[in-house]
């Protein structure tokens, strides 16, 4: 099979699938290594993300998916009758900064930082996708771990959690949390206003 051949079938697997889709599904299907997959999905990626159409490719992680451009986002959400985005909370914000940069993390830590319950925004933050279950600690009462999606990933514009924007280094230990989570959420707001859809 030639590269133009492989690109195809990768189009119309990710087309088809519709979520992301791991690398390493894609090169056991196609019966090929990851970094052959790695890098014709690369080449293809550019090949749709330069030309024009209503499409566009993203990598999230190891996975890569087929999207809509986010011009056409108001009439899609029309034609599906798709409420209006409604932005996150401060506290959601808050909770999802928290995760993102210290994942996996348990509810009690995350209660721990912002010194509130946070079981409510939590699972708010599950049922957007943005958050999911991670496993359990191995602590009595085996507490479960979160961490951050691809849907996360996707709506912030970024590829993998190391495109996040760094932490301040090293200051008081008492400001560092609130500095951080203050520079994220101000960074993000209007990421999350764009892309995330109420329930």
């Amino acid at each position: 099979m030639e590269i133009k051949e492989y690109k195809a079938a990768f189009e119309a697997i990710l087309f088809a699938h519709g979520e992301p889709l791991e690398a390493a599904r894609l090169a056991e299907v196609m019966e090929l290594d990851e970094e052959t997959v790695h890098r014709i999905a690369g080449d293809l990626m550019s090949e749709i993300n330069t030309r024009p159409g209503g499409l566009c490719m993203v990598r999230l992680d190891d996975c890569y998916q087929l999207c809509t451009r986010k011009e056409h986002g108001d009439v899609i959400r029309r034609v599906m009758d798709i409420r209006r985005n409604t932005p996150l909370s401060q506290a959601a914000m808050e909770v999802l900064a928290i995760v993102a940069y210290n994942q996996p993390v348990t509810k009690a830590f995350v209660e721990q930082v912002r010194g509130v319950d946070c079981s409510a925004v939590m699972q708010g933050l599950a049922q957007k996708n943005l958050i999911e279950e991670r496993g359990r600690l191995e602590l009595p009462g085996k507490p479960l771990l979160y961490g951050t999606t691809s849907v996360f990933l996707r709506c912030f514009g970024i590829s993998k959690l190391d495109e996040l924007p760094p932490l301040p280094q090293k200051e008081e230990e008492a400001r560092m949390v609130e500095t951080t989570l203050e520079e994220v959420i101000e960074q993000t707001e209007t990421a999350a206003t764009e892309a995330v859809t109420e329930e």
